[in-house]
């Protein structure tokens, strides 16, 4: 594959997933090579872990249903020993302030936080998320290819936002190589970017059947710039961007809250939160021409941008500075990397395995999260090797405490 250029070095590369690489590489809209990150394993379409440059037009499938999905980190004013023994009161807290799976708020967050705000820097916060969520509010009214949806619940979306979901998505509380006490996090755009991002595969795909668009995956439709449907759907895209962003910004500040109320003391943060997505899509310049960069399951690494790659449940995370690598379009992965599907990790793994891999993590050990055991991803510090040269380490995390949809 002349056109690909991979950072997996040391790291195993399933066969569907470099027919699914071959497969994009082949459509006339590239513009230059793939990057693929050494967490890359198969996907919907596109495969996870990979960068795509294209131009004059958008694959939605490889944007993916998740749009803006991807990680929050703070690091806090707290040490390992300011937290309790045992960790289960302060899980079930955060649990009770931030709802999971399929749950939802019963009303709407319409503050960052009830009554007096803690600190100064609180109450500013507290003033920019009431901004950005009246600017998400204002934008939703214009969504024109939600008019595409039958039925579409638009209560459902204010609702969830502070929310976690399911699948891969986690709270966690971690501690670094000096024993600082952070909170970390991982979730998109909930219902409303699932739906944004079907409707426009499901469009996509239409537009190619009705045009004869010879594809290797019907996955692989795209929309062209120019177009209505295109427009729609970058109106939605980057509405969905928006909202998964401060989606995870209420999060954090719940998570903070379930903590100090859990303690019983104020806590703070040290470091401004790092907010970045992993599945997206966005203009930018690279070679000097400007294209759309689609980072499905890859973050943007920039020289002296601030990342996070995540492990598993059991494993190690890293917070990162970019080292803004151009062949890599300024990217590094998003996290180790699947290295099983959910139904195989089902399969060679029991319970009492994900007891041993989570042993020392509170977190939940039953089988409905059998399938995010530790053994089924890559090995993340084969995975942290393979991208030496994208991004430098700032901190290691292990995680202490996990929450799980």
């Amino acid at each position: 594959m002349n056109n690909v250029r991979f950072w997996t070095e040391g790291v195993p590369v399933e066969q569907e997933a470099l027919n699914q690489i071959r497969n994009i590489a082949s459509l006339p809209i590239v513009a230059g090579h793939l990057a693929i990150m050494p967490d890359v394993h198969l996907g919907k379409g596109a495969t996870i872990g990979s960068v795509i440059p294209t131009r004059g037009a958008i694959i939605p499938a490889a944007v993916g249903v998740d749009i803006g999905c991807g990680m929050c980190a703070v690091k806090t004013t707290l040490a390992a020993s300011d937290l309790p023994d045992n960790l289960s009161r302060l899980r079930a807290r955060i649990e009770s302030l931030v709802p999971v799976g399929f749950a939802s708020h019963d009303q709407p967050l319409m503050a960052l936080a009830a009554g007096q705000p803690q600190t100064s820097r609180e109450g500013l916060q507290g003033i920019a998320v009431q901004r950005r969520m009246q600017d998400l509010r204002r934008r939703f009214d214009n969504i024109r290819i939600l008019d595409r949806v039958g039925k579409f619940d638009a209560a459902r979306v204010w609702k969830q936002l502070g929310t976690l979901g399911g699948g891969n998505h986690f709270i966690e509380v971690c501690l670094d190589e000096h024993q600082n006490v952070w909170v970390m996090l991982h979730s998109g755009s909930r219902n409303a970017g699932k739906t944004i991002g079907e409707v426009a595969i499901t469009t996509a795909r239409g537009l190619a059947a009705k045009n004869q668009v010879h594809l290797p995956d019907r996955d692989l439709a795209w929309l062209d710039e120019g177009s209505a449907e295109f427009d729609e759907y970058v109106e939605g895209l980057m509405w969905a961007q928006d909202y998964a962003a401060l989606n995870r910004d209420l999060m954090l500040f719940n998570v903070m809250k379930a903590i100090r109320e859990e303690l019983g003391r104020d806590i703070g943060s040290t470091e401004h939160a790092v907010n970045c997505h992993h599945n997206y899509a966005n203009i930018e310049e690279h070679f000097g021409d400007k294209v759309w960069i689609t980072r499905k399951g890859a973050v943007s690494a920039r020289a002296g941008e601030m990342g996070i790659i995540p492990g598993s449940m059991g494993a190690k995370s890293y917070i990162v500075r970019g080292k803004g690598n151009a062949d890599a379009y300024c990217s590094c992965s998003h996290g180790a990397g699947r290295r099983l599907s959910r139904n195989a990790a089902k399969r060679r793994y029991s319970l009492d395995d994900l007891a041993q891999q989570t042993a020392g993590v509170e977190c939940r050990k039953d089988g409905g999260v059998l399938d995010e055991i530790p053994g089924a991803y890559k090995d993340i510090d084969a995975v942290m090797a393979a991208q030496a040269d994208l991004v430098a380490v700032v901190a290691t995390l292990k995680q202490v405490l996990c929450v799980k949809g």
